[in-house]
């Protein structure tokens, strides 16, 4: 099931302070962007945040962790705290520190 754009407007509305946020559809999907850098997916209507150790340990006890797709690495599956707007930013803003830079292409 794809996921609407009603709720990518909303995950974007909710993230502050992380840098440009940006979704692009992929799939159906979404990939959710800071800066040009991925950091989550958007699919079923759920955000999946890719994990890291510093989000991780914010996360603490409450982490939840499943794939966003069939076959994908497990990630931070964010459902309850979807709705804090200040407890999303700051993961979202932890987690791009620790993501690497995507790779540049090469021109033909």
């Amino acid at each position: 099931m794809a996921s609407d754009q009603k709720f990518v407007d909303f995950v974007l509305e909710q993230i502050e302070n992380a840098g440009e946020i940006t979704a692009k559809k992929m799939f159906g999907e979404y990939g959710i962007y800071a800066d040009g850098k991925i950091f989550g997916l958007i699919a079923d209507n759920k955000l999946f945040i890719k994990p890291t150790e510093s989000g991780r340990a914010f996360i603490g006890s409450d982490l939840l962790q499943a794939p966003a797709y069939e076959g994908a690495k497990p990630s931070f599956l964010i459902e309850e705290k979807i709705e804090d707007r200040k407890w999303l930013s700051e993961l979202v803003r932890i987690s791009i520190k620790e993501l690497p830079m995507p790779k540049l292409k090469k021109k033909k």
